[in-house]
């Protein structure tokens, strides 16, 4: 599954998971590293997600509701 691919909600439960498992402490060093690094992909698929919606519902308010949701295209410029 490529990152476009990713839904909103799997990738918070993957960053969800990950923190926990970084709060833990029990993860050594090098996997922690990795850890890491997928969990700043994932809050950057996340907050792309996000911005999208926000910039799809400022759209669909300012022209009365007549632009559809596009579902799916989360971090993509249309």
């Amino acid at each position: 599954m490529t990152e476009k691919e990713l839904l909103f909600n799997e990738a918070m439960e993957q960053l969800e998971d990950i923190v926990r498992r970084l709060e833990n402490g029990d993860v050594p060093l090098e996997e922690s590293l990795k850890l890491y690094q997928r969990g700043m992909e994932l809050s950057k698929v996340c907050h792309d997600k996000l911005q999208h919606a926000e910039k799809q519902l400022v759209t669909m308010m300012e022209d009365g509701g007549e632009v559809p949701f596009e579902s799916g295209t989360g971090g993509q410029d249309t």
